[in-house]
């Protein structure tokens, strides 16, 4: 039990780090400042999790990762959106 928790908490911690970026980038309407290949390998680590956490049936892994992929997928593709703009 405790260790879900904690599995919880550090899932949900890692999955809004990046929310505060996010908020950034659609106030300023900017993402030159965005590394895409960072992105891209995050991106793929965090698809690889979802994978790992499917094979353990393991829920906090599955959620956390997945939303950490949707918000990073949100933010790589407005670094694009605003750079085709520029």
């Amino acid at each position: 039990m405790l260790e879900n928790i904690i599995g919880i908490v550090a899932g949900v911690l890692t999955g809004i780090s990046m929310l505060p970026q996010l908020v950034k980038m659609i106030k300023e309407k900017e993402g030159k400042d965005i590394s895409a290949g960072m992105l891209i390998v995050l991106l793929a680590g965090l698809a690889v999790w979802v994978a790992y956490g499917i094979m353990k049936k393991d829920w906090p892994i599955i959620i956390t990762n997945a939303f950490s992929f949707l918000v990073n997928s949100i933010i790589i593709t407005l670094k694009f959106v605003y750079e085709r703009k520029r």
